[in-house]
């Protein structure tokens, strides 16, 4: 069995602790490797040889930082084949949702490039007399990354490459359940030539997340995972006194309006719902189709899509949709939901829960299921399910639906399908979501701009990649500043006044 590592100093490093967690292959159910848990004294450790490593950075110049990412991304177009692969065998996402991932990782990396003017900071010549003002952005000092199951490529490049552009050293607590391909990231910025130490990968559960949020040299730190988890991080660390930004659970619906063209909306909601099993924070898990004409006819367009979506292991390559869910624990709280949703009166109108796929029995699929007639009160609406799991809740026309989204405790993303401009203006004025679409079914903004979700999804000021990343990496300094000419004069007592 495989017996994974830490990443520190720039190599390879085995574990102390002797705890350890199993990496599953969700596709057979095999235990395929282990990976160490680091200790509270590991991680100090770690935390303590990323601060050493920072000043000199830190004192590296934007322009040759933006190189180190330069050659990055060269090392990642270089090795995609093999990071996707080691990616699906561990985290069971298709080859190409795999390579997806990485994809999106790849274009914040890209615009983190453009470091050297993203940290420029403002200057006001002679704003008195002799007087000049300026700032600057100067980075944190060594801040962390502590990354979920679902995106084990995308995330941890979200976190890492602003932080990284703006002078930080990173430590970066990956998922226990996928780390390898944050592992092999780290040893390719190491080739790109990161300096020993800057980026750290250390692996770990409870024991190393409270080690980061206790140790005072963390200046700051971003979070992606469960809305509980988000909660307890975001208190912890802001009671400490570090920069924390963290995001949870989504609950993201589709209004659709009866104007719509409803097979765009029906292929939308398949794609959006059911790819990578269901297992994105931006899935749409919520159909809000208004009237019961447009319900109707939506559902009879979704049912034989459905059915025919293809779950399989990602060595079948493009015979597969989706493949399975990441551990034994992830298929049981999703089978144990769609249980509560039959028990509470929704109609499953795609049921799966038979589902097996032979030679693989002992994996973690789960089929597809829809279930329609579902109501604010049921748990399977209640709750983010994170798995390949539709709900249908019909709403009686526009301010219904409007309301019903605005009312749920969550709001990551949400999307509308309409022809009508006028109704798509004001639903994305009116609704509390942070993230729209409009006949765009996941509403995931380029690297350009900021990622970021409201109310339980979202927790702290800013968000993630795009201009808030730089904001958040560094913190602004002033200087005012007076170089006298001429005869010197005798000190004032009071403000001088600008002219």
């Amino acid at each position: 069995m495989q017996e994974l590592t830490h990443w520190i100093d720039g190599r390879a490093a085995a574990g102390t602790s002797n705890r350890f967690g199993d990496i599953y292959n969700p596709a057979t159910g095999e235990v395929q490797a282990r990976i160490p848990l680091a200790s509270r004294t590991e991680v100090d450790a770690v935390i303590a040889a990323a601060a050493a490593a920072q000043p000199a950075w830190a004192a590296t110049n934007p322009q040759r930082r933006a190189r180190v990412l330069m050659a990055f991304v060269n090392l990642l177009n270089r090795d995609l084949d093999k990071l996707a692969e080691a990616l699906s065998r561990e985290h069971g996402k298709t080859l190409p949702d795999a390579k997806g991932d990485i994809q999106r990782g790849l274009e914040v990396v890209e615009f983190c490039i453009g470091a050297p003017h993203l940290l420029k900071g403002e200057f006001t010549d002679s704003a008195g007399p002799g007087i000049d003002i300026y700032s600057m952005r100067q980075p944190l000092g060594v801040v962390a990354g502590i990354t979920p199951f679902n995106f084990p490529a995308m995330i941890p490049m979200w976190k890492f490459a602003p932080a990284l552009a703006c002078g930080n050293a990173f430590v970066l607590k990956p998922s226990e359940r996928d780390p390898t391909v944050p592992l092999m990231l780290a040893e390719l910025m190491q080739e790109a030539g990161l300096p020993d130490g800057v980026l750290q990968v250390v692996n770990g559960d409870k024991e190393a997340v409270d080690a980061i949020l206790d140790n005072p040299t963390i200046q700051a730190v971003g979070f992606v995972g469960s809305t509980p988890i988000a909660e307890y991080i975001y208190a912890k660390g802001c009671a400490n006194g570090k920069r924390v930004q963290c995001f949870g659970g989504a609950k993201n619906h589709m209004i659709i309006m009866p104007d719509a063209d409803l097979d765009q909306a029906a292929d939308a909601l398949v794609g959006a719902g059911y790819g990578a099993a269901g297992e994105r924070c931006m899935a749409i898990s919520v159909a809000v189709p208004v009237g019961e004409k447009t319900a109707d006819a939506l559902i009879e367009r979704l049912i034989p899509r459905i059915e025919k979506l293809r779950v399989g292991p990602y060595t079948q390559g493009d015979e597969v949709d989706y493949g399975p869910l990441v551990s034994p624990q992830a298929k049981q709280r999703v089978l144990d939901l769609i249980d509560s949703g039959v028990k509470q009166g929704a109609d499953l109108r795609v049921d799966s829960r038979d589902f097996s796929l032979q030679g693989y029995e002992q994996g973690f699929f789960v089929g597809p299921h829809l279930f329609d007639r579902v109501t604010p009160e049921m748990e399977i609406y209640r709750q983010e399910i994170f798995g390949p799991v539709l709900s249908t809740v019909r709403a009686n026309n526009y301010e219904e639906a409007v309301k019903l989204a605005m009312d749920n405790d969550y709001g990551n993303g949400i999307s509308m399908f309409t022809r009508d401009g006028d109704a798509a203006r004001d639903f994305a004025s009116r609704i509390n979501v942070g993230m729209i679409g409009i006949n765009v079914p996941i509403p995931v903004p380029l690297a350009y701009y900021t990622f970021g979700g409201w109310k339980k999804s979202g927790f702290g000021d800013l968000n993630q990649h795009g201009p808030d990343a730089f904001r958040f990496y560094t913190r602004t300094k002033t200087v005012t500043a007076r170089w006298p000419s001429g005869l010197k004069e005798g000190g004032e007592f009071h403000f001088k006044q600008l002219d």
